[in-house]
């Protein structure tokens, strides 16, 4: 018996009594506890969502969209929410995912699109949000050697390993850290962008914060979940230079040092990743993820090759953890 999903059938059906029509059906789990039902309605529908409250906390979620909503920032309308039970009800964005739409002809119309949204959520006021500090970025990296290479590679780093591993850390730290800050969705890529009629429906912001102005153009263009050329990556990522340099978001600040910041950011970003997709096998059994892993050591090593600064780190993945990865591929 799925007892919650019953009980949160019996919230909805309070809710919205006569214009019920039929039972919730399973739309998606993510990455967290939460799961999410689509509410079929004689008027439509709505997305049912249970967040079991001992597991998510949805305080952030709720209020980042009421707020984001009001300024005209494309998330779902919250309908409806109990924190005591860990239901909310919100506006139903359809199942068309942004990944399913990408190929060589539609990505630069649809990236364009994507980026001048981007742009529109960075120019929002910062309320009561959370900052990308030191400690934040200390904690995802942390990730990496904990979850990808002690538990899933099993391997034991030296101490000088482990030291080439923190001075790398530091360097991208510091380096995040100095970029302009804006609000970052920390999730902004091809899953959590809905195809509406005219835009892009926002999804999966409740842990946005404060942070570097590089950070979704990297979760947009490095996407863990496809790949494009590097040329084209480059390309878009001017492109958005030059939309958010008129904006009024960055300055006059030069191409080749949002470039730096971008390709740091993305190493700092992919690096935490590995690890991610490594604690939601272990610990929480999503084995879906383990896929994902190799794309995230490409763009790892694409970072790496580019940049003399970080030989050592590219020496460390070379030598260890690349060949213990490919090890358990066999």
């Amino acid at each position: 018996m799925d007892l919650r999903r019953e009980a949160l059938q019996k919230w909805i059906n309070n809710l919205f009594a006569a214009d019920i029509r039929g039972e919730l059906e399973t739309v998606s789990g993510d990455a967290s506890f939460r799961r999410y039902f689509r509410q079929p309605l004689h008027n439509g529908s709505v997305i049912a969502v249970d967040a079991p409250p001992e597991k998510e906390n949805s305080e952030p979620f709720v209020r980042i969209a009421r707020q984001w909503h009001a300024r005209g920032v494309k998330v779902p309308g919250v309908l409806h929410v109990d924190m005591g039970q860990g239901f909310m009800a919100l506006e139903d964005f359809g199942n068309d995912m942004l990944l399913p739409a990408l190929n060589e002809k539609s990505v630069d119309a649809l990236y364009a699109q994507a980026i001048d949204q981007l742009i529109h959520l960075q120019l929002q006021p910062a309320e009561n949000l959370p900052h990308y500090d030191a400690a934040l970025l200390d904690r995802e990296m942390a990730l990496f050697p904990e979850w990808f290479v002690g538990k899933h590679l099993q391997l034991t780093l030296s101490p000088a390993e482990q030291s080439v591993l923190q001075d790398t850390f530091t360097m991208l730290r510091e380096t995040a850290l100095g970029q302009p800050q804006v609000i970052v969705h920390r999730d902004y890529h091809s899953r959590n962008l809905m195809l509406l009629e005219n835009q892009f429906g926002i999804i999966d912001f409740q842990d946005a914060v404060v942070g570097p102005f590089t950070y979704d153009l990297v979760s947009l263009l490095k996407d863990c979940y496809i790949q494009w050329p590097q040329e084209n990556v480059n390309a878009w990522a001017t492109q958005y230079f030059a939309k958010a340099r008129a904006a009024g978001l960055i300055g006059a600040i030069a191409d080749e040092q949002c470039q730096l910041w971008f390709d740091w950011m993305g190493l700092q970003r992919h690096i935490k990743v590995a690890g991610i997709f490594a604690r939601l096998y272990y610990r929480d059994g999503k084995a879906g993820y383990l896929k994902d892993i190799p794309l995230t050591l490409h763009y790892i090593m694409q970072v790496c090759e580019a940049y003399p600064a970080l030989a050592g780190f590219e020496q460390l993945m070379r030598n260890r953890i690349l060949p213990a990865f490919e090890a358990l591929q066999k």
